[in-house]
């Protein structure tokens, strides 16, 4: 986290604000020196050496309190993030044609405007300066800070980068982390040559329509695409299917790709068009012994969260997508189903639009359910016994309308639990 470091390259200096204080610094090192050679010579007695040493230790105890905390601070914050000079200086190297990156690189300096130094010389500086800063823990500190009163000087010269470089230092990593991102989307694009880039619809009735959309997880020999449609608002794609038969990871699917296409990159599928969203997902939610919160409380907790950015979404011209999977598993059939018609129906009425994925058939046949689900399902294939090769199969492929077969039995006698009690 940079912000201890930037809050400090942006905050104000404290030593250079007392010029008194930098000068009296400066000046006793030098009667110290002037007095151990005077007294080497004979010209002065030893004990004058050594009560001006004593001075200098007096003084450097009394600054301590205010320069101590000041240098663990600079280097709390930034010893870690000098390491990024490196990076920096890659990015440097570039030369970009396109305006947005020639803008990044402006940002780290490289445009040499008004001399100033480019991020990576700069932060080098820095981490140099907090090398010397550093000496302040070897074993010889207590005789340079006598004898030059070392933690002032090394303060100096970190606040001076303060109040130099140190105020371009968030524009630098912000140009960096954006550089990052846009390398990592580029590289997904080179590495994922038949993936496509998506379309932002923002005019007309918000809905995602993708064509051959896949889990962009999956190697490309294995996963199965399947088309999707989501909206418009007031309706929602209730998603039915036995176990293992690709519910979730279709959902994920959704979800994953939806992230990439508002990223700026590449989508996992052979077409994908969206409005504006925001994502609000209900699919890994666990319960907290140590918060005294229980499974169905914390799936309550997140539902709360999904309706609340259903109504939020609006105001920032953006649409609610949501994704549940299998909620609201913490209780009976019956609440479970009343719960639930109340969220899909908080969630319909904001205009909001999503996917949900049960294994409860009977939901569909609620009125207000039904009159908003889009069912679809997926199903699997039971091969009778001494058939070769697995006794159930998939084929994930997305299907309309309501799931017709369950497994939970099936795969109950696969592990050797069927038949009954022993």
């Amino acid at each position: 986290d940079p912000e201890r470091f930037l809050a400090w390259a942006e905050g104000e200096p404290w030593l250079l604000g007392r010029p008194g204080l930098l000068w009296a610094a400066r000046l006793l090192p030098l009667v110290a020196l002037g007095s151990i050679v005077a007294a080497a010579a004979g010209a002065v007695p030893a004990s004058l050496a050594a009560l001006v040493l004593v001075v200098n230790l007096i003084v450097s105890r009394v600054l301590g309190t205010r320069i101590d905390p000041r240098l663990d601070e600079v280097a709390a914050g930034a010893d870690e993030l000098t390491a990024y000079a490196g990076a920096l200086a890659v990015a440097e190297e570039g030369r970009f044609a396109a305006p947005r990156l020639a803008g990044l690189a402006a940002d780290l300096g490289t445009d040499r405007a008004a001399g100033a130094l480019p991020a990576s010389r700069a932060m080098a500086r820095l981490a140099r300066r907090i090398e010397i800063a550093d000496a302040r823990h070897g074993s010889f500190h207590v005789f340079t800070q006598a004898l030059l009163l070392w933690d002032v000087h090394a303060l100096w010269l970190l606040e001076r980068w303060q109040a130099g470089p140190g105020r371009r230092a968030r524009r630098w990593l912000g140009a960096l982390g954006e550089l990052e991102a846009l390398a990592a989307l580029a590289a997904l694009a080179h590495d994922e040559p038949e993936w496509t880039f998506p379309r932002i619809v923002e005019e007309g009735a918000p809905t995602l329509a993708a064509r051959a959309l896949a889990h962009p997880l999956l190697p490309a020999g294995s996963r199965v695409a399947n088309d999707v449609a989501l909206g418009p608002p007031g309706s929602f794609l209730l998603l039915t299917g036995s176990n293992m038969s690709g519910k979730s990871t279709l959902l994920r699917a959704i979800g994953a790709n939806v992230v990439l296409a508002q990223a700026g990159g590449p989508v996992c599928a052979a077409e994908l068009a969206l409005p504006p969203v925001v994502l609000g997902t209900s699919v890994v939610v666990e319960d907290s012994l140590g918060d005294g919160v229980s499974f169905f409380m914390a799936e309550l907790l997140r539902l709360k969260q999904v309706v609340d950015l259903a109504h939020a979404a609006p105001a920032a011209g953006r649409t609610l997508l949501f994704l549940l999977d299998e909620v609201l598993r913490g209780t009976n059939n019956r609440e479970r189903r009343e719960a639930l018609r109340r969220v899909i129906a908080h969630l319909t009425a904001s205009g909001a639009i999503g996917a949900v994925s049960t294994h409860d058939l009977e939901l569909g046949d609620l009125p207000e359910i039904a009159a908003a689900a889009v069912p679809v399902h997926f199903r699997e294939t039971v091969h009778p016994p001494g058939t070769p090769g697995p006794p159930m199969s998939f084929d994930y492929r997305l299907r309309p309308g309501p799931a017709t077969t369950t497994n939970a039995l099936r795969l109950l006698e696969m592990v050797g639990l069927g038949g009954g009690a022993p």
